[in-house]
């Protein structure tokens, strides 16, 4: 480490990361650099993976710890922040929490306060682990801002190395209900289709063939109305935006999903209808079967309700 320098980001390797060349995995997470900057100080020695120095090709394996250095500034603090937090379960190793609407699970660069993340460390103060970095504390898995529901955090890092894997080993099961465009045939199917970063708009994913990873997922019809359904999705894999993806990809965007859904949006006040309801998993310490099953937000009820009324 240079004496001048100090830390400005670090990236832990999620299973979604692994693979990728670590060039252009930087060139995704930090937008104000281009591929070529990112190459220089990564020969320069100015990016470390696990505090070792590496060729600008190399590919990243899972629990990397990516490492960052820029002229010396103020540290970043992390700064707790007190946070309505709705604990669904909690003892020394694990908690289940209810994430909420428009709330970001974790900092990042220029974005370091609103997050869950802060509130976590308001709420449990050093009882978190840090396995995944400073930026993301108690952090084993997310869901996307306008996602709501079941997230599991973890209190210190056996919990966490032990969870990590079993995500990786799809030993988690996690199933969401979410309200979507149009009607189904089939009351029940499988999307097995490969997801990747867009080759153009790289702030989103997308179906492709090549520079992908493997994608599954299952879906259940639970109710049908006029030119809506609501359904069950089952994630068997955990690619980024994986949901919100398949379901545009089969022609059933989750309403409210201002991303992969259509711009102008049906009943759009209602926010995004995704909504993580069940968790099922052996406690990563006790190995006691775990089971949670999350209530659906009001405004749930209340689409259906418009839905029906619009249908009228």
């Amino acid at each position: 480490m240079k004496k001048d320098y100090k830390w400005e980001f670090d990236y832990f390797i999620e299973e979604i990361d692994v693979g990728q060349r670590i060039d252009k995995f930087l060139v995704d997470k930090l937008k104000n650099y281009t591929r070529s900057a990112i190459q220089r100080e990564i020969k320069s020695g100015n990016i470390l993976v696990n505090d070792s120095r590496v060729k600008p090709n190399y590919t990243l394996t899972y629990k990397d710890i990516i490492k960052g250095f820029i002229p010396a500034k103020e540290e970043v603090t992390i700064l707790a922040e007190k946070m309505d937090i709705k604990v669904m379960y909690e003892d020394d190793h694990i908690a289940v929490i209810n994430k909420d609407a428009n709330l970001v699970v974790h900092p990042s660069p220029n974005n370091y306060s609103g997050t869950l993340v802060n509130g976590l460390l308001y709420h449990y103060q050093d009882n978190l682990s840090t396995c995944a970095g400073k930026l993301r504390p108690g952090i084993v898995h997310r869901l996307d801002k306008d996602t709501t529901g079941l997230i599991i955090i973890a209190k210190n890092n056996l919990a966490h190395e032990r969870l990590a894997e079993m995500m990786l080993n799809y030993e988690v099961t996690r199933k969401y209900h979410a309200i979507v465009y149009g009607n189904f045939t089939d009351e029940e199917g499988r999307i097995d289709q490969p997801i990747g970063r867009h080759p153009t708009d790289r702030t989103t994913m997308t179906v492709r063939y090549d520079n992908s990873r493997e994608a599954l997922t299952s879906y259940k019809v639970l109710k049908q109305y006029e030119g809506f359904s609501y359904i069950e999705l089952t994630l068997h894999t955990g690619r980024t935006h994986q949901l919100r993806v398949h379901m545009k990809h089969i022609g059933h965007p989750i309403l409210g999903d201002l991303v992969y859904g259509p711009k102008k949006q049906a009943f759009s006040k209602t926010g995004q209808l995704l909504h993580a309801k069940i968790l099922e998993f052996n406690h990563p310490i006790t190995n006691e079967a775990m089971q949670f099953d999350c209530p659906l937000p009001s405004y749930f009820a209340r689409t259906i309700d418009n839905i029906k009324k619009h249908n009228n």
